[in-house]
């Protein structure tokens, strides 16, 4: 079983084995937070801090007949000591947790989150409601507000889907634009349909333009950076050529949007195609603006 799961099971565990759903995903970010690596990562959301991988978790375990849930509750169907197999460290946090915890409402959580970590409350639709007027200042003050027209480029290799969506936010992302030929992945939350929900849910436009793309079959056997550059030389010299319209509409929305990021896999800006197609952008007429690799 991953490790993370081993953590709500446990978070269960010290609570009595059955929890509030929204609860749970409260504790659990209080808990990450403690973490030097965290087991979750968490996006500002309607009601604060928010995981798709938590309740992507949830749903896998609950498949297995690990937990049962209801609209509300989630309760622990197993009567192993998940506990136990914690490092030391997460054992301390989750008494930590209990302790200061414990004995909190679900509204005394939002608030304590909103006030602590402002950041995660910025897409709150109650953020106004439940603070005041000093502490809503603050979470307005965490809100990302560039007026400079930027064209991003983004990787989602080796980080998880909160992480990549966290860096969209904080850069004020308007639109993203996915140049993968064939949008599909193995890796939770970047296949087409997922990712443009998950985005839409934030309110950053999604887009895909799959003839900018590089084919499959080409990225085979890809061992060197020389393996990289020969691919990227044939693109530059082959494909680019031929999608200047879809450059001139990618440059189109620039220029609307202000912020707009390209998106691929590969965090090594060096070995991703996302890198030439921008620089093929940048050299369109009137184009005067900065690119950014997040």
């Amino acid at each position: 079983m991953f490790y993370r799961r081993k953590i709500i099971l446990a978070l269960l565990q010290i609570f009595g084995n059955e929890m509030d759903k929204l609860h749970l995903l409260k504790l659990l970010f209080v808990f990450t937070q403690k973490q030097t690596t965290k087991v979750y990562d968490f996006i500002p959301y309607q009601l604060g801090c928010f995981s798709y991988s938590v309740y992507a978790d949830l749903n896998a375990m609950t498949q297995k007949n690990i937990l049962s849930e209801t609209n509300n509750n989630i309760t622990l169907n197993l009567q192993a000591d998940y506990y136990s197999q914690l490092k030391q460290e997460d054992k301390i946090y989750l008494q930590q947790i209990k302790s200061q915890f414990g004995t909190m409402t679900n509204e005394d959580l939002i608030k304590y989150t909103y006030v602590n970590y402002p950041y995660w409350a910025t897409k709150s639709t109650i953020a106004k409601k439940v603070l005041s007027a000093d502490e809503y200042k603050n979470v307005e003050q965490c809100k990302p507000q560039f007026n400079k027209t930027i064209l991003f480029t983004i990787g989602y290799e080796g980080i998880s889907l909160e992480e990549y969506l966290n860096r969209l936010i904080r850069n004020d992302i308007k639109v993203l634009v996915d140049v993968r030929r064939n949008p599909l992945s193995m890796k939770y939350g970047f296949s087409k349909n997922q990712l443009q929900r998950y985005c839409e849910n934030l309110s950053i436009e999604y887009l895909h333009f799959p003839e900018v793309g590089i084919a499959s079959e080409q990225r085979q056997e890809i061992n060197t950076q020389d393996d990289y550059d020969n691919i990227f030389a044939a693109y530059c010299k082959n494909s680019l050529p031929k999608t200047k319209a879809t450059q001139n509409r990618i440059f189109e929305l620039l220029e609307q949007k202000e912020r707009i990021a390209l998106t691929c896999f590969e965090a090594n800006i060096n070995q991703c195609h996302r890198k030439y197609l921008a620089e093929a952008i940048a050299e369109l007429p009137q184009f005067n603006y900065e690119i950014t690799h997040i």
